[in-house]
């Protein structure tokens, strides 16, 4: 994501003191993102699909979720609540969680579709496994495939990913329960999370999540930071996601200034933390307030 994409337009609201602001508006050109005095931070909706509705994904405790309830709208529909993301607050580009697909190898290729031709960009983790799954995923309209480290069968399976489809489309998810790696079938020299990391980047990928399942929807502040910025150093140009524990605008400061790319948020757009007047109002780099 380019900080300095172009705003179609920007109006003037009031900051809490009343100082009139210059911001940005979901209707930008590119929808999704947010500037602060230093850059600009993608900010991804996370769709949880279970059962084929969406649900509210808790510490990653899967036999507990439920379905969603959201300021935003009253249904768990997915495209009613992919609508909602778009409507109030102006984010197309969404990221799929399909534990349909996780944990039990049916992923919801009909509603893909539907996203896609609703006008959504997906980036969709549906429990890859293997070279065939991630065709289906992009026959289905995936922009980006999630792989996911708590599915991956073999790491040098990114390799051949890549060559498939380009670094640009592949997208590395370092999962993690309370900071352990959440470990499928491949081997690993260094099984550490920056281990782990290091191996990835080496073969080739260019973006990368971190995301610590146990603060999903708990509400804790971000989990991440200290391994986000090992990461950093490791590879300083890699595109950088993390995702959990997020509970407000203020929690999103201090990702910015570890220089993390995008950030996975569910629990702070359905219960109204953060909305649109935090997503679109936020001033624009060298304006006072």
């Amino acid at each position: 994501m380019d900080a300095h994409f172009q705003i179609a337009h920007q109006p003037t609201v009031s900051n809490a003191s009343g100082t009139q602001l210059e911001a940005s508006c979901a209707t930008c050109s590119c929808g999704e993102s947010f500037h602060t005095p230093h850059s600009a931070l993608q900010i991804l909706p996370v769709l949880d699909l279970l059962n084929g509705i969406v649900v509210r994904g808790v510490g990653g405790r899967r036999d507990e979720y439920r379905p969603v309830e959201s300021v935003l709208t009253a249904s768990a529909n997915t495209l009613d609540v992919a609508r909602a993301f778009r409507e109030r607050l102006g984010l197309t580009t969404l990221y799929v969680a399909d534990l349909d697909g996780i944990l039990h190898q049916q992923p919801n290729e009909r509603i893909f579709r539907q996203l896609v031709a609703d006008g959504f960009e997906l980036w969709i983790d549906g429990g890859l496994r293997s070279l065939d799954d991630a065709s289906r995923l992009r026959n289905a309209g995936a922009a980006k495939v999630i792989v996911g480290l708590e599915t991956l069968t073999d790491a040098r399976l990114l390799a051949t990913l890549i060559s498939e489809f380009g670094a640009e489309r592949i997208v590395f998810s370092l999962d993690l329960q309370a900071g352990q790696p959440m470990l499928g079938e491949a081997r690993w020299p260094d099984a550490t999370p920056l281990g782990i990391a290091r191996v990835v980047i080496d073969i080739g990928i260019t973006q990368m999540i971190v995301l610590d399942l146990a603060s999903v929807g708990e509400q804790r502040g971000p989990s991440t930071l200290d391994l986000c910025h090992s990461i950093r150093q490791l590879a300083p140009n890699i595109h950088l996601i993390t995702g959990g524990g997020v509970r407000n605008v203020a929690d999103l400061e201090p990702l910015q200034a570890a220089r993390i790319d995008g950030v996975l948020l569910a629990t702070a757009l359905h219960n109204g933390a953060i909305g649109v007047g935090q997503v679109c109002n936020l001033p624009i780099p060298g304006r006072a307030g």
